[in-house]
């Protein structure tokens, strides 16, 4: 083995290393020079235009003017919280680009809290909206979730399950808050299924401890 792995890698060599040869999933990764390269060269390229379209989002906020029309300063908002959640799945330190987010977003919705001045229930839309981004970006801290997030997942849907045996605790418990409780009851029920015929003697400890987290609170079948 030459190339080595990223110290902080991307979604798509994280989803590699995370199906390096795990039996959990159907076609387990083989670990290889070339496909380590290629995991790593998409999230190069994903960087990339990250930066260069959050250079743009800058500028737009940069040149925002003092009365500007509610529907340009909404976008823009909408555009740093969807570049915020992005930074989240990209290779490398992200936290000044965070950072940088965070205060730009903390400037616009200063400004658009000062166009509802004096309008009881915008404020307190205002508060309730302040208060699920404050929980989605807590979310977010876990990679895991944005990388089911993201528009264009690299964790299809049949390594859903696979994905979140291979987890940390505090990752899965972070997910398991995308799923509703009808959705939760069918990943218990698809992991025990996949457990029980790829683990029947129970050696992939990390994976059972996980199925027991996804169950915990569900009713239990009679």
């Amino acid at each position: 083995m030459q190339i080595p792995f990223s110290e902080k890698p991307g979604r798509h060599e994280r989803h590699y290393r995370r199906r390096l040869d795990n039996p959990l999933f159907d076609s387990p990764t083989q670990l290889s020079d070339e496909a380590l390269l290629e995991v790593q060269q998409r999230d190069h390229e994903e960087l990339v235009a990250f930066v260069a379209e959050l250079r743009q989002v800058v500028e737009r906020a940069v040149s925002l003017k003092p009365q500007e029309e509610s529907e340009v300063v909404l976008a823009l908002k909408a555009d740093l919280e969807r570049l915020y959640e992005t930074t989240v799945g990209l290779a490398d330190e992200q936290g000044a680009n965070q950072q940088a987010i965070e205060h730009l977003l903390d400037a616009i919705m200063r400004t658009i809290r000062a166009n509802a001045e004096g309008d009881a229930l915008a404020a307190q839309e205002l508060e309730m909206e302040a208060q699920a981004r404050a929980l989605h970006f807590q979310l977010l801290k876990e990679p895991l979730v944005a990388d089911l997030l993201h528009p264009q997942t690299v964790i299809a849907p049949a390594e859903l399950v696979p994905t979140l045996l291979s987890e940390s605790e505090s990752a899965v418990t972070a997910a398991l808050q995308l799923f509703d409780p009808a959705q939760r009851a069918q990943l218990a029920t698809d992991a025990r299924a996949l457990l029980s015929a790829r683990d029947p003697d129970r050696k992939l400890e990390r994976a059972w401890a996980r199925l027991a987290q996804i169950e915990e609170g569900l009713p239990q079948s009679e």
